[in-house]
């Protein structure tokens, strides 16, 4: 992964204190690009889409996969797509939080009108 320019710095410690299990880890993980089962372009929209969701928002990593993926000839467009696409994931958010929101709020107004 350092060689292929996909190592994250903070990595680095853990790399440190066992480097056996981080090279496992690092290698099942590459496995299926090693493979060749996906194009390497489609590696890097997904890529993109892990390192843009809400529950990664890592921007070092999403930038260098966008360059990677211009490199090989992904589209603007198809790059903007993935991005709108894993935009709705945070839908989540207004999935949990408007029911609770209408029953709190439900229980806020029972509550004032037994208090008048």
């Amino acid at each position: 992964m350092r060689a292929g320019n996909s190592w994250n710095p903070l990595w680095d410690k853990l790399f440190e204190w066992d480097p056996e299990w981080t090279e496992q880890f690092m290698s099942m993980g590459s496995l299926p690009i090693r493979r060749g089962v996906l194009t390497p372009q489609f590696v890097e929209l997904l890529s993109i889409a892990v390192d843009a969701a809400c529950t990664h928002m890592y921007s070092p990593g999403v930038r260098r996969h966008i360059r990677a993926a211009l490199e090989l000839g992904v589209s603007r467009a198809e790059i903007l797509a993935v991005l709108e696409l894993t935009s709705v994931l945070g839908i989540h958010a207004c999935n949990v939080g408007v029911p609770v929101l209408a029953e709190e709020f439900d229980a806020f107004e029972r509550r004032r009108a037994e208090q008048r």
